[in-house]
């Protein structure tokens, strides 16, 4: 029997996705998001709150980048969540992390994390319910270190973050379970 639970964001798993972007300056800030989701083949959209100095940096720079954090990087994954780029000039600083310039768009890409999507503003989405930022992805880079034989990113190697907003905690990935558009497939044959 099911308990009711009220109203709760009952996602799981949600993505930890690290958003950077240049201010005015060129300084790099990062933030962690985790309501945010692919949109199509070539699109992201990340619900981030106006007024955040992320989102005001991506409406200054145009651009910004989402790497997947991982769980090596837990912690400075946290620390990106937990502290404003509006109250802490040197977040960024702190963290001793690196971050360089783009080669396809003008946003920093944080070396830690093994994936990064190069992302250029397509719009914001403002409604009286939601504040979206919408990006067109316009290049992946990754590291070899979290690839598979045939050239893609390995789940697996990556051990991705996923937040968990029932308990608030993080977990990476694990062992495949199953092949997508295939599992179901004997259902198919009904």
């Amino acid at each position: 029997m099911k308990k009711n639970m009220g109203v709760v964001p009952a996602v799981y798993p949600m993505p930890v996705l690290m958003v950077a972007a240049y201010d005015a300056n060129e300084k790099v800030n990062v933030m962690n998001a985790a309501w945010g989701q692919i949109c199509d083949m070539d699109k992201i959209i990340l619900f981030i709150g106006k007024g955040k100095k992320t989102w005001l940096n991506i409406q200054e720079s145009k651009a910004f980048t989402v790497a997947l954090a991982d769980e090596a990087h837990t912690d400075v994954a946290d620390f990106f969540g937990i502290a404003s780029g509006n109250k802490i000039n040197d977040k960024f600083e702190r963290t001793g992390y690196h971050a360089v310039k783009s080669d396809k768009v003008n946003a920093p890409i944080i070396e830690e994390f093994p994936v990064v999507m190069e992302c250029e503003l397509l719009e914001f989405l403002e409604t009286e319910h939601v504040s979206g930022i919408v990006g067109k992805i316009i290049n992946v880079k990754a590291e070899e270190a979290v690839l598979s034989e045939n050239g893609k990113i390995d789940p697996k190697k990556l051990r991705a973050l996923m937040f968990d907003q029932f308990q608030n905690g993080y977990y990476s990935t694990g062992e495949k379970v199953a092949t997508a558009w295939n599992a179901g497939i004997e259902l198919m044959k009904k």
